[in-house]
């Protein structure tokens, strides 16, 4: 598996200096890695998805963002991100001798806006997107969490990775069991490889009255079906009520917290590592937790 972190950094410098007219197209060529995804994403310009997904405004001037991509860089963002992708690729594909995978995996990673709070509030300034095979998106805005966990997150995502190149996922039949055992599984990944503390501010839920309610309401719905459903599960209804979905009643990020609850309970139950089980079906993860699932 070969991974190539795009030097997003010198595109980005180049383009925050050009006239304002001219970024968003100079920003296509920076994107173009992202084309072929956008197909199975409804067929999206990448632009349109770039704003959509919280980067940079290429419609308005803003003096934050040459500073917050030299401190991204001051950072180490890049090399970070390639540093923990290499010791993660390692890892997943020593588990599972034989685990497809992309043969090659490109990685942007994409400055993000500073006023879009879904992205530097409930995100702790950093999104990942890692789910279709050979294509790793990582937006974020520099705060102390996302400088400090750039590189974890990109290895979160590079296990949905491979997972996806193994477990069939369709935007009608997914399940809130198949996403959220995905989400435990990456983050139980994250943890293996570099320790509790690499784990995203996305479980932060994990004990309490609260997270028992959450975790009750997850999993009565774990049969629940089709992406345009599932997001209140695994978000929360925050995100949910902006991509115009349905709230049923759970804070941010419940989903991640009840995966993490879920395959915590498979790995003790089976022995296995959470590398071990990246290409295991949904259905096995949530029967070694003991939650009962029909599909």
């Amino acid at each position: 598996m070969k991974i190539i972190v795009h030097d997003t950094y010198s595109s980005l410098r180049s383009i925050l200096r050009e006239p304002l007219q001219d970024r968003a197209v100079a920003l296509q060529d920076v994107l173009s890695p992202l084309q072929e995804a956008m197909a199975m994403l409804g067929g999206l310009d990448v632009v349109q998805f770039h704003h959509i997904g919280s980067g940079f405004r290429t419609d308005r001037e803003d003096p934050r963002y040459l500073p917050a991509l030299e401190r991204m860089h001051a950072a180490d963002v890049w090399g970070q991100a390639e540093s923990r992708l290499a010791a993660a690729g390692e890892r997943l594909l020593s588990a599972v001798p034989g685990i497809k995978h992309a043969e090659t995996v490109h990685v942007v990673v994409m400055l993000g806006d500073p006023d879009d709070e879904h992205l530097t509030i409930r995100n702790s300034g950093h999104l990942g997107m890692g789910g279709i095979p050979g294509l790793i998106h990582l937006t974020m805005w520099p705060t102390e969490t996302s400088l400090a966990k750039i590189g974890h997150a990109a290895a979160h995502e590079l296990h949905h990775n491979v997972r996806y190149a193994n477990v069939a996922w369709n935007p009608m039949t997914v399940t809130v069991g198949e996403q959220v055992v995905a989400e435990g599984l990456a983050e139980a990944f994250v943890r293996e490889l570099d320790g509790e503390d690499a784990m995203g501010p996305w479980t932060r839920q994990s004990a309490g009255p609260e997270a028992d309610r959450a975790y009750e309401k997850v999993t009565a719905g774990i049969d629940v079906a089709g992406m345009q459903n599932l997001t209140a599960y695994v978000h929360g209804d925050a995100t949910a009520q902006r991509m115009g979905q349905q709230p049923v009643g759970l804070p941010d990020f419940a989903g991640y917290a009840a995966g993490l609850r879920i395959v915590d309970a498979h790995l003790a139950a089976s022995g296995l590592t959470a590398a071990q089980s990246t290409a295991l079906p949904a259905r096995e993860v949530l029967t070694n937790a003991g939650v009962t699932t029909s599909v």
